[in-house]
Parts: structure tokens; C-alpha cells; sequence
């Protein structure tokens, strides 16, 4: 028995953080960020170099003056004297020691530049206003962040535009790919740049340019498919139609019975080919009207004339016919239907059940199910379980259903057998204050066996 380990994740982050355009936005905030506070060292040190230079060299000059004063025996200017109050411990300690130097403290509560030289074992000291010095850094500083701040929203601002733009051509490029995937098959990008070669073209514009051109030539390739199919089909019925009519004049035997199920097989074939290249090119009109379903399942029921039942549920009960009226082409309808039973009993086991639950048919065998590729990849012509049949049944019921604006889906049974589930819109009166609503069909959830 194996053990799976499920890993922990941490709180699931929003899903517009993983979008391009906030991706750049938090790039170039980093960015700026960065660039700014680099420059904001640089600057700030080198106007920081020279301003404190200069009080230096101010004070030292001041010094040399100083000791002329001292060793003539003139008066001292003020602020100036052997260990005076306020001189750092520090200084001090370095004049006293027979070296020369200067330090940025404070004196009475004001920044100064202090210089000391030796003197008779002592320390000479000398004070200069270092006020407007430590104001032009100060000032400064709040400039570099000012400057930097604003500098970083403009680019932000300006490179989040950039992004914006180029974000909604790529949305505008997944949208038409979307609609492509879907069976739009004449949804276009059309992006300006690839309309004129003159042009530069950027990555975007070349995205786009290739899907374009990509779409054209699906487009074109299954028109030709389409066009080939067709004229295969109207080709093949006039001469099936002489076969038909011969084989019948063939005398009583096995061989005529086994070449008679053959011709009436090709024809079934060729009009398959013919129904599925008219729902191919939508030039069939729908005729829909109001009908009550119960009533018209049944009469599809006794045509199949295979041993089918038929159950009709009302809020989840068995009972009478549900007065359920959906608007739909009863044509169409009787066709989806009537593939569907026949796809039942041909690829199921018995009992067929057809239950009718409000506007929803349901088609229920108890064979094996349908098949994986089916469930996976939905419809594909000419291709069935076990090389039985054609594989057009359920085609042909998916391209009737999405006429009529119905949803046919397909799936397998908890305990068994193969279900197809084909929903109708249903038919709401005005007089009730409603308008008829009509499901759109989900042309993914498709299925064929």
C-alpha cells in the first residue's frame, strides 16, 4: 500500500501578483530604489568630503593664528585657550601626545570643527561654527530623498504605462487565441504593426503576426477539409443510389442481403459525411419552436424501435410526464436523441434507460463505459471503441445540440455504464415577467465515444 505526502504551502498569494504588469511595477520600484540610494551615497559623501575639508582647513588656519597669539604672549580671540571648556577628551588626548588635529563636536549645544595643537605639554584648542556646514549637509540630504522619491514615481508611473500598453496587446492576443480555441475561426488580432511592414515591430507584434497567420491557415485547411468532405459525399450518392437500385434486382440469396447491407451502410455513411459538412459550414437554419419534451422523447423512444425505457422525474420523483416546454428544433432534437439511443445499445449493454428531469434528457447504459480518449479529448470522427461503426454518431449529436443551444455532456456512471446528459433551454412564457432563457452551450465539455 503506498502513502502519498501531501506538502504544506504556505497562504496562497492573490493572482493579480502574478501579473507582468505588477511584476514590472516591483522591478523598477527595486530598481529605482537601488539606483537612488546608491547616488544618495555618493553624493551625500562627497559634498560631505569637501564641506568638512573646508571647515578643517577654517580651522586649522584658525590654529596657526592661535599659536602665534600664544607664543608672543598676545591675547587669545574668543573660544580659543589651553584645554578649554568643551574640547573632546579625545583631541585632547591627541594634542597632549605632541600630534596636531581637528574633530566635529559640539559647544554649547552647536556643532563645531575643533583644532589642537601641543603646547607647553598641553593641549591649544581653537573652536569654529560648524552650524552651516551641518545645515547645507542636512539640507542636502532631505533633497537626495526628495529628488529620489519623486524620481522613482515618475518612472514608475511612466514605465507602468509602458507595461499597461503592452499587457493589454498581449491580453487582446490570449482573448483571439481563446475565441481560435473555441471554433472562432475568424477572430483576428489585427495589430496595426503587422499591417505595415514599414513598421518596427516589436515581440508582441510578432506574437500576434504569427497567430494571425496561424489562424488563417487553420481556417483554410479546414475549409478545404470541409469542401473536400462535401463533395466526396454529393459525389458518392449518385452512384450509390444506381447501386442501390441494383442491388435490388439481384436474385434472392445471402450474397444479395450481405451487398444490400453494405450499399445501405455507404449510403448512411455519405449522409453522415453530407449532415456533418452542413454543420460544419452553419447553413442549415434552425427552426425552433415550443414543444413539451416529455411527449417528444417517447415518440423518439418508439422510433429507435430498440428496447429502451423511458422514466420522467419531477422534483427528484418518479411520475406522469413533467409539463416541461423547451425551445428547440424538433428535428434536430429527434436526431441528437436518436444518435444517442443508438449509440446506447450499439457500444452499451442493456437496460437503455432515458430519464426525463425537468429540461434535461439523460441516455443511460449499463455497458462498460466510455471510452478514455473520449472523456479527454472530445468528438473524434472516425474513430471508435473496439473499430465498430464510423465514430459520426455523436459527432453529428454534438453539432445538433450546439445548433439548438443545447449542452450535451458525457460521462460515466458511479456503478457503471455510460451517461450522456443533454440539457435544453427551457421555455419561460413573457406573460410571466421573464424572458426564455437559453444555456449557452460548452463546446469542452463534449464528449464522444
Amino acid at each position: 500500500m503506498s502513502r502519498h505526502k501531501t506538502a504544506r504551502r504556505g497562504p496562497r498569494r492573490p493572482s493579480w501578483t502574478a501579473t507582468l504588469t505588477w511584476k514590472s511595477a516591483v522591478f523598477i520600484t527595486v530598481m529605482c530604489c537601488a539606483l537612488a540610494a546608491l547616488l544618495s551615497v555618493l553624493v551625500h559623501g562627497e559634498v560631505t568630503h569637501q564641506t568638512v575639508s573646508q571647515a578643517r582647513e577654517k580651522a586649522l588656519s584658525r590654529l596657526e593664528d592661535v599659536t602665534v597669539a600664544y607664543e608672543t604672549g598676545e591675547a587669545l580671540p574668543p573660544g580659543s585657550g589651553i584645554d578649554p571648556p568643551g574640547l573632546p577628551d579625545s583631541l585632547r588626548a591627541l594634542a597632549v601626545g605632541g600630534r596636531r588635529g581637528t574633530l566635529v563636536a559640539y559647544q554649547n549645544g552647536r556643532p563645531a570643527m575643533w583644532a589642537a595643537a601641543p603646547a607647553d605639554g598641553r593641549a591649544l584648542a581653537t573652536a569654529v561654527d560648524y552650524s552651516q556646514s551641518a545645515r547645507t549637509i542636512d539640507d542636502l540630504d532631505g533633497a537626495i530623498v526628495g529628488s529620489s522619491l519623486l524620481a522613482t514615481g515618475a518612472t514608475l508611473l511612466v514605465g507602468a504605462l509602458a507595461v499597461t500598453r503592452v499587457t493589454r496587446r498581449l491580453h487582446q492576443t490570449a482573448q483571439v487565441a481563446g475565441r481560435i480555441s473555441a471554433g472562432d475561426l475568424d477572430a483576428r488580432v489585427d495589430d496595426p504593426r503587422t499591417a505595415d511592414p514599414s513598421r518596427p515591430q516589436d515581440e508582441v507584434a510578432i506574437v500576434a503576426g504569427a497567430l494571425d497567420t496561424m489562424a488563417s491557415t487553420l481556417q483554410r485547411k479546414l475549409q478545404t477539409e470541409q469542401r473536400f468532405t462535401a463533395d466526396v459525399a454529393h459525389e458518392l450518392r449518385t452512384p450509390l443510389t444506381g447501386l442501390s437500385a441494383a442491388a435490388e434486382l439481384l436474385p434472392p440469396g445471402r450474397p444479395s442481403e450481405l451487398v444490400q447491407d453494405r450499399v445501405r451502410t455507404m449510403r448512411a455513411l455519405t449522409e453522415d459525411l453530407l449532415e456533418i459538412s452542413r454543420l460544419d459550414a452553419r447553413t442549415e437554419p434552425v427552426d425552433l419552436d415550443v414543444h413539451e419534451l416529455a411527449p417528444l422523447v417517447e415518440r423518439v423512444v418508439r422510433a429507435s424501435g430498440a428496447g429502451t425505457g423511458i422514466r420522467c422525474v419531477e422534483d427528484g420523483r418518479e411520475g406522469p410526464h413533467a409539463p416541461v416546454r423547451v425551445e428547440t428544433d424538433r428535428r434536430r432534437l429527434e436526431r441528437v436523441l436518436g444518435n444517442l439511443i443508438t449509440n446506447a445499445h450499439k457500444h452499451g449493454r442493456p437496460p437503455v434507460v432515458l430519464t426525463v428531469d425537468g429540461p434535461t434528457v439523460t441516455v443511460r447504459d449499463h455497458g462498460p463505459g466510455f471510452p478514455a480518449y473520449l472523456l479527454e479529448d472530445g468528438p473524434q470522427r472516425f474513430r471508435t471503441e473496439g473499430g465498430t461503426g464510423h465514430g459520426l454518431g455523436l459527432t453529428i449529436a454534438v453539432g445538433q445540440a450546439a445548433a439548438i443551444g443545447a449542452i450535451l455532456v458525457f460521462s460515466d456512471a458511479p456503478d457503471g455504464g455510460a451517461v450522456a446528459r443533454l440539457t435544453l433551454p427551457e421555455y419561460v412564457p413573457f406573460d410571466d415577467g421573464a424572458a426564455g432563457s437559453r444555456e449557452d452551450p460548452d463546446p469542452s465539455s463534449h464528449r464522444e465515444r
